[in-house]
């Protein structure tokens, strides 16, 4: 097989041939690209030797296409043509400085909205854009590099995934609540409060019955029962002193650490699921968006380093005890 190097015009030449057919002018080509009439004049001759057939009809003061040339004008500038929009479509992607981010209600009231500042210290350049929606959006369908997803990794074989935080679940409620109400010391000691439960209308969550059997209880589904199908709202109906909730703790951590929430009843769920960052393999997340996705990882990295130096401490605590 001829090599291709050898066998194709160089862009160059290629460039200038295509100037000089639109115009019909050697001339007028030379003054749109900045050189000499003659140095147009040459560079198609050249050409036309290299293809061994005559491109333009030279005539006193004019040129016209050939045949052949008209032919291969046609290829050259639908070449030409998409070779520069895809130029500028990668420079475009390059200088694109809004990055969209598809999430949770509940991620990003309670996760990424604490930490905006602290990303607009980091990133400055970058514009962060979160949709939000009660299902998870098809990204391969939607102009969209980066999602949060709940699961397991293996159902989306169409996504590269990242882990972003352990499913980890604690009843909590509010100091005030506990004051009131008493402090439930065991998961059993929870079946005398008032329970407000999550009923997410798409995607699944963890529910109570769930969280008794990890502890070895069963779940009586019975008495007054707050339900609500927004996570957030159910958060701020614990926080209006309404009862004790399931907590995730990536989300609720800022709030524990306020005080502003407190874990009751000793136990811990952990699902063995995560949420990740996810992007299409598709298409090449462009600059901006790999920065946002790294500095998502940094962050949670930075949380799950929080959590294991937390249980730790408290492992020490209980032992001097």
């Amino acid at each position: 097989m001829e090599n291709m190097r050898r066998l194709l015009p160089s862009a160059a030449s290629l460039i200038i041939f295509e100037a000089a057919g639109r115009h019909q002018n050697f001339t007028r080509a030379a003054a749109e690209l900045g050189m000499s009439q003659a140095a147009v004049s040459y560079a198609v001759r050249s050409l036309e030797d290299q293809l061994g057939v005559s491109l333009f009809h030279r005539v006193h003061r004019a040129v016209e296409l050939t045949e052949a040339g008209e032919r291969f004008h046609a290829d050259v500038s639908v070449g030409l043509a998409r070779i520069q929009k895809s130029a500028e479509d990668i420079r475009a992607k390059g200088r694109e400085t809004n990055v969209t981010l598809a999430a949770s209600t509940a991620f990003a009231s309670m996760w990424m909205l604490p930490r905006l500042n602290r990303l607009r210290e980091d990133l400055p350049e970058i514009d962060l854009r979160i949709q939000t929606g009660v299902r998870d959006l098809d990204l391969d369908e939607e102009p969209i590099p980066l999602g949060i997803r709940g699961g397991d990794p293996a159902q989306w074989p169409r996504y590269h995934a990242a882990l972003l935080a352990d499913e980890v679940i604690t009843a909590v409620a509010t100091p005030a609540y506990v004051e009131a109400h008493g402090m439930p010391k065991k998961p059993a000691d929870l079946l005398r409060h008032s329970l407000i439960h999550l009923e997410e209308p798409v995607r699944r969550a963890c529910d109570w019955t769930e969280w008794f059997a990890s502890a070895g209880l069963a779940y009586p589904a019975q008495g007054k029962r707050l339900a609500i199908n927004d996570y957030v709202l159910v958060i701020q109906a614990v926080l209006a002193g309404e009862g004790i909730a399931l907590g995730w703790d990536h989300l609720i951590a800022g709030q524990v650490r306020s005080g502003a929430l407190v874990p009751v009843a000793g136990h811990v769920l952990r699902t063995g699921q995560a949420f990740y960052v996810v992007w299409p393999r598709s298409r090449e997340l462009n600059s901006q968006a790999g920065r946002i996705r790294d500095w998502l990882l940094k962050e949670g990295a930075r949380d799950r380093a929080d959590d294991v130096a937390g249980r730790d401490d408290g492992q020490r605590a209980t032992a001097s005890r």
